[in-house]
């Protein structure tokens, strides 16, 4: 799936469904009409069959999925009745544990009960936060690659595209204020400034682009995209209500890179940027002039992701060649540390506000490490699928973004505390490919997802009453 998903960035560009040998002038090919009719009919034929398979897939997943969550359930009640027979009782240093259960068993190995019985909590341990679909914003013609939150106080958010365009959206009206068509390639991440009312954007077409992310709230509300949706299925942005403004022309274009452009952000204070590309280089840029400062060397292979601390000049960079590295531009001459903890494609790897690194790999983990201390990680969290772009609360919350469509959220201990519901209804339909909290938005709406169903999802996730 990690080899599928770059081929998959690259046939998108521009995607309208219909193979490019097809789409060719009778001019530009040997083909005869009449095999070129019948090879129409042919993949048209194909298509249709996908089609079928992709839809029974989908309702034998969803039975999965319900059967899962029941048989977790039911393990927890029947394991947590269990645990009410435990007692314990210490009598000093060679303590021993009775256990009183139905056949009044005796274990005098003590150590080896508690590790038995830790194992049994840790596995049956309620979630401790509930997930609820508040909203859906609809509106991309083709999948969506990132999602991102504005500054606080602005409750807005930024959406990236193969479609070429990126979006800003309103997170109470669920409407797109501002659309953004000044790249020529899949717009692969997009970062709000963190005190400007501009926006930054990588794309396939080599560059990085500065632009003026200012909205109009005084557009009519019209319809929501929800509202939208349960009217007559997904729309193209503007039909059937109040067409966004159109931004073409950016502030200012970063070039100076030679392959395609999959990730950028900001360094703290605003006035540099940080960009990574294909050409397995990371760039510093001044935003002021769009003068490239330094070109960052030293990854094997093509890079995959890159983010910048919030509070100080620290960079991290993702790549294909399984590492990601550390940089520090708090000095004149920069220094740098490489991590090898993935055996696998690093697909992302961010700060959290207490300066630990979380990496996500096409290797099926997540891990957490302490920025002071990198040896090992802190917490190592496994699973069934390939990571995506991950994203960290505030408040230490993990949102892992999977190609199976499901999203998890762990602590940064490595505690599973909530799942996403992945049913045909409120969950993604295809892989979910990034994610993006929002601990600063009034509204009940504090989670977004998006994924290559060319579907945003708002997300209200709160902890549990129980807790």
């Amino acid at each position: 799936m990690k080899s599928s998903k770059r081929r998959l960035q690259a046939l998108t560009e521009g995607s309208d469904g219909i193979p490019n040998y097809l789409k060719m002038e009778d001019s530009e090919t040997s083909i005869p009409p009449v095999f070129r009719s019948r090879l129409h009919e042919l993949f048209s034929q194909i298509e249709k069959e996908f089609d079928l398979l992709y839809t029974e897939n989908l309702n034998l997943q969803e039975k999965v999925d319900i059967l899962s969550e029941k048989l977790e359930r039911e393990s927890y009640v029947g394991d947590k009745q269990n645990l009410d027979y435990i007692e314990f009782d210490v009598t000093g240093k060679n303590s021993k544990v009775k256990l009183t259960q139905s056949n009044s068993q005796k274990v005098k190995a003590s150590h080896k009960l508690r590790v038995q019985t830790s194992k049994i909590v840790s596995s049956f341990k309620a979630p401790t936060y509930n997930c609820q679909l508040v909203r859906e914003f609809t509106g991309h013609k083709d999948g969506i690659w990132d999602v991102s939150s504005a500054r606080p106080g602005q409750a807005l958010i930024g959406t990236a595209s193969a479609d070429h365009t990126a979006c800003v959206w309103s997170v109470e009206w669920g409407k797109c204020l501002l659309q953004y068509t000044g790249h020529s390639g899949s717009v692969n991440s997009i970062r709000f400034h963190p005190s400007r009312d501009i926006a930054l954007t990588s794309s396939g077409d080599n560059t990085a682009h500065v632009w003026q992310a200012a909205v109009n709230w005084d557009l009519p509300r019209g319809q929501s995209s929800e509202e939208e949706l349960e009217g007559g299925g997904e729309e193209s942005l503007g039909e059937g209500g109040d067409r966004p403004e159109v931004l073409r022309t950016p502030l200012t274009e970063l070039l100076g890179h030679q392959g395609v452009v999959v990730a950028a952000d900001w360094l703290t204070g605003g006035d540099h940027v940080i960009t990574a590309s294909w050409d397995r280089t990371a760039n510093l840029y001044d935003v002021e002039t769009g003068d490239c400062l330094q070109v960052l060397t030293g990854h094997d292979h093509e890079l995959t992701h890159a983010s910048a601390h919030h509070a100080s000049r620290l960079v991290v960079t993702a790549s294909r060649d399984t590492t990601f590295r550390l940089w520090d531009f708090r000095e004149p001459i920069h220094s740098v540390s490489v991590f090898q903890g993935h055996t696998e494609s690093v697909t992302s790897a961010v700060f959290t506000r207490e300066d630990k690194v979380v990496s996500g790999s096409d290797d099926r983990s997540v891990k957490v490490w302490d920025v002071r201390n990198m040896r090992s990680a802190l917490a190592t969290i496994r699973s069934d699928s390939s990571v995506n772009r991950v994203g960290v609360s505030g408040n230490g919350l993990i949102a892992i973004p999977h190609d199976n469509r499901q999203v998890r959220i762990f602590d940064l201990q490595g505690q599973r505390l909530a799942r996403l519901p992945r049913s045909s209804r409120q969950g993604h339909r295809r892989m979910v490919t990034s994610v993006a909290w929002a601990d600063d938005i009034s509204s009940n709406i504090n989670f977004f997802s998006c994924g290559f169903d060319r579907r945003i999802l708002g997300w209200s996730i709160q902890p549990s009453k129980e807790n």
